[in-house]
């Protein structure tokens, strides 16, 4: 009879040392999932033997169960003006960039592993998507902010690029296996995977938002709603063809984007579920792998983890956004390091077992090592390299808490709490304080008494203040409660004057000295520093012109509204 004491014992002490593990992770800077995955290991077979674990069937049920929660949760916050900027490039990438990089790395495997063609390019499927779950875990782990076009086209990516690696492996493990259909039939599936996909998650999305939004229940009850619904448009998606992960991904976004005050109850119910979702999903990978068996694989897969890593990713980012989008060099090679492989290629490596190929130890144990190397390796340098390459922008205040009240059912007012910390705010009268129509500060707290604001209240360091307004308030809110520290890495990054976007530039070159065509003097600023950067500006774009490095500080659409300028020498 099975023990489930022991079971329940051994896997609540497995999940609280991932857990504890995270504070280890913060101090020494080492990402989490590869934490989670050697724990695995260590209670594994090869490690302290506590679960002896093989089965592929079930590893491979908790990683789509897994990665679909991911997804979810990460199209919960994906804001739709994110798609405005980089939808097109994530698209490209998440198409044409995993073709190229599977089959590059799959040529390179075919040689170092002495295979046939169909053997080295399933490798290459396996290994060649980036992962959402260590993408956004990453991302948000290390609090970097990265400018818009770079963070939006690896989000999107992340969430959108599994239906082309699953098709492909898929394809040529049928293959291997003698089980492949006609090509016409191949090339339908393909289709089917992302139309079907991309229709019946925006779709349920869109409906689920306004349904959610509508209900009124216990506020526990909406997001096991949101999740019950998310796992039957996965499920059912998978059913028509479709691509399952694709449609939970966008039904996401869709929920996440029609505010309401169920999102107030979802998001943070969700962020738990996906953190449980990854550790159970990496504590399942590392108990399922044998490091003993790893080791004949060890320096041919090392091999194709660098060349995937230095060659594969960087020239398939190159070809698949360099020609048709308008990104800069430091920012390819951004996009290019940030390629995180993860717990998908695991998972994908799960099937060749399922289909019965032959030699499948060989690409779970490769998958493996790829995706341990590509974590600690570029999972430890992604800070690094952001501020290196210069794609990373300072980082804004944001509210201590944020609320909705309720009140409205669309476009509802919020409560956002920040605490005084700003030399431009103290011992001002609330009423000069420039805040946004329709805000107010609604309470402040001193020494831990509550202080009924008037117009002639002051505002000191270390206060507490409530303040009620609408979401698209927020950015100005923020920048007018913005530290010292922060206003400090603003100067230093953007420069300590700014100019107007709609300012003349003919005015601007007689200040400056600087020459330009008639038809160049009479643009604005924002038109002239929109142009020279390609047309589609975003916060941190910049160039160095007549000795002047100019920066976007704001951005409204396309319209650059506000430049930082830094004199040279």
């Amino acid at each position: 009879m099975t023990d489930f004491n022991s079971i329940f014992l051994i896997g609540g002490l497995l999940v609280a040392m991932s857990i504890l593990a995270s504070r280890v992770s913060a101090r020494i800077g080492l990402p989490l999932l590869p934490l989670f995955l050697g724990i695995g290991m260590l209670a594994g077979v090869d490690g302290l033997g506590l679960i002896n674990f093989s089965d592929y069937n079930l590893a491979y049920l908790i990683g789509q169960l897994a990665l679909a929660m991911i997804l979810l949760d990460g199209g919960l916050r994906t804001r739709m003006k994110t798609f405005r900027v980089g939808l097109r490039p994530a698209l490209s990438l998440a198409t044409l960039g995993v073709f190229l990089t599977s089959g590059l790395t799959g040529l390179f495997a075919m040689w170092v592993f002495d295979l046939s063609v169909f053997q080295g390019l399933l490798v290459g499927a396996i290994v060649g998507s980036t992962d959402a779950a260590a993408v956004f875990s990453m991302l948000s782990g290390q609090g970097i902010r990265l400018n818009e076009r770079v963070g939006a086209t690896l989000e999107i990516e992340s969430g959108t690029n599994d239906p082309m690696a699953i098709f492909l492996t898929l394809i040529l493990s049928q293959t291997l296996a003698g089980s492949i259909d006609s090509i016409s039939g191949t090339l339908l599936m393909f289709v089917e995977q992302f139309g079907i996909g991309a229709v019946a998650g925006i779709a349920s999305g869109w409906l689920l938002g306004r349904l959610l939004r509508w209900l009124d229940l216990a506020p526990g009850l909406y997001s096991l709603l949101a999740a019950a619904m998310g796992f039957s448009v996965f499920a059912l998606t998978n059913m028509l063809g479709g691509s399952g992960f694709l449609a939970i991904y966008l039904a996401g976004v869709m929920i996440g984007n029609i505010r309401g005050k169920h999102l107030e109850f979802i998001l943070p119910v969700h962020d738990g579920l996906a953190w449980l979702s990854q550790i159970g999903l990496f504590l399942t990978l590392g108990l399922l792998v044998t490091p003993s068996e790893m080791v004949d694989y060890a320096w041919s897969s090392v091999m194709v983890a660098v060349v995937l890593i230095f060659v594969a990713r960087p020239l398939s980012v190159l070809l698949s956004l360099k020609p048709f989008f308008g990104f800069r060099w430091r920012e390819l090679a951004f996009i290019s390091w940030v390629g995180l492989r993860g717990g998908v290629p695991i998972v994908l490596a799960i099937f060749p077992v399922i289909a019965g190929v032959e030699n499948a130890s060989l690409y779970f144990n490769v998958a493996f090592f790829v995706v341990l190397i590509s974590l600690v390796l570029q999972g430890t340098t992604i800070g690094h390299m952001a501020r290196w390459l210069r794609v990373e922008i300072p980082a804004e205040t944001a509210p201590a808490r944020r609320r909705l009240l309720g009140v409205l059912p669309e476009d509802d007012y919020e409560m956002f709490v920040y605490k005084v910390d700003s030399k431009r705010v103290e011992n001002t009268p609330l009423r000069m304080l420039r805040f946004p129509s329709g805000a107010v500060v609604a309470a402040v707290f001193r020494e831990h008494v509550m202080i009924h604001p008037t117009g002639s209240t002051r505002l000191q360091s270390g206060d507490v203040a409530c303040v009620i307004a609408r979401t698209h308030d927020l950015n100005a809110i923020n920048h007018l409660f913005n530290g010292d520290a922060e206003l400090k890495r603003e100067r230093d990054f953007f420069g300590a004057f700014a100019l107007s976007g709609e300012a003349s530039m003919g005015d601007v070159a007689d200040a400056y000295g600087l020459t330009l065509s008639r038809w160049e003097r009479e643009e604005t600023l924002g038109a002239f520093i929109a142009r020279r950067v390609g047309g589609y500006p975003v916060v941190g774009d910049d160039i160095d012109w007549h000795g002047i490095h100019w920066v976007v500080q704001d951005v409204e659409g396309n319209n650059v509204t506000r430049v930082g300028l830094r004199l040279h020498g």
